[in-house]
């Protein structure tokens, strides 16, 4: 037990020293990037081609499955085709087409992703890819949206929602894709599409609206300790923190909710009128199949197995808005990724040596 405990001492003092050198580090980096005008919002778009990324994939497990002269065969018939291909193009463009007749033209999908937490912080590279999407995206093709998102705020999730719409309104198809949650705010954003497809066991539903806040007026009341609210209106503050709350700010603060959710179920019934608001809007969730059986989704399938069906008859592109990283976030991001392995190397030996000593 003595070396234990001398071990763990000694791995804790250098866990500190590292962790407590990179703090130091990110300070001196924060300081000289505060005197930096360079707009660290700026970003670029990054964009690639689901079909090639597939192609490649599917060249690589040929290349170690199958015979090599078997695999030499058909790279040769395939780059055959390819120059047939180009050259019909090329002909077809000589005379003033896009394209040649025999080729009719391609669907485009294009996949843009939101992963959202409580804040819906990923609206910002949101409003961003789909304003860059919007500038080619007609009717013919399509939009998917792999969503993943518990809810949170509702004023950050209906601006979030107010993006989707932007699609809607430019005639182009919206698909959400929801594999794990679409819930509350998440499914705020969901039901704007055409088509909701979710995987068996994802988690969606729960329309409805929380709100929750700890009250420490008795507290301070026995510490003889006074806080003072003072408000102009009578109901700009109705339930506070440390101050005394009364019956009559409570129920305004229960209609403030009731009218909320009033405004949530009138949109998910906009846009989705086959639900029945009154058995699903009551703050309930259901997993992927028994959501199909209550109109909240239209089909049961994986975001991977719809863009990889998309894939036989469209040309699938990922859009992303990256951000470009100071050395300051990087360095942040190396710190975090640090410290979290020491964490996780401490526990680990931790439990390790726990089940020894047994």
């Amino acid at each position: 037990m003595v070396d234990f405990l001398a071990s763990y001492g000694l791995f804790l003092a250098k866990a500190l020293t590292v962790v407590g050198a990179f703090i130091l580090v990110i300070v001196a980096v924060g300081a000289v990037a505060s005197r930096n005008k360079k707009d660290s919002k700026e970003g670029y778009l990054s964009i690639h081609s689901m079909n090639e990324t597939l192609e490649d994939m599917e060249h690589a497990l040929k290349e170690v499955v199958l015979d090599s002269e078997v695999y030499k065969q058909q790279l040769k018939a395939e780059e055959k085709q390819e120059k047939q291909a180009a050259k019909a193009r090329k002909k077809a463009l000589k005379k003033g087409q896009v394209q040649p007749e025999s080729e009719p033209e391609r669907k485009r999908v294009f996949v843009l992703d939101f992963d959202g937490d409580i804040k819906a912080s990923e609206l910002e590279p949101l409003r961003e890819e789909i304003s860059a999407v919007l500038t080619m995206a007609t009717e013919k093709d399509e939009v998917v949206i792999r969503l993943e998102s518990p809810g949170g705020m509702v004023h950050s999730y209906g601006l979030a929602s107010s993006q989707l719409e932007r699609i809607r309104r430019q005639g182009v198809p919206l698909t959400v894709c929801v594999d794990r949650v679409a819930a509350s705010g998440g499914y705020m954003m969901a039901c704007l599409a055409d088509k909701i497809v979710a995987a068996p066991f994802s988690i969606l539903g729960s329309i409805g609206v929380v709100a929750q806040l700890p009250n420490f007026h008795r507290l301070l009341k026995k510490h003889d300790i006074d806080y003072e609210v003072l408000t102009a209106g009578e109901y700009k503050r109705t339930l506070t923190v440390m101050g005394e709350n009364t019956e009559k700010g409570r129920q305004k603060f229960i209609e403030d909710l009731e009218d909320t959710h009033s405004l949530f179920k009138e949109f998910v019934g906009e846009f989705r009128p086959q639900v029945d608001l009154e058995k699903v809007a009551t703050g309930e969730v259901w997993f992927g199949r028994r959501a199909l059986d209550v109109n909240l989704i239209d089909e049961i399938s994986t975001s991977d197995e719809y863009l990889t069906q998309a894939c036989e008859d469209a040309d699938v592109y990922t859009v992303r808005y990256e951000y470009k990283k100071t050395l300051q976030d990087r360095i942040s991001d190396l710190s975090i990724k640090t410290t979290d392995t020491l964490f996780t190397k401490w526990a680990g030996r931790i439990l390790n040596s726990h089940l020894l000593a047994k």
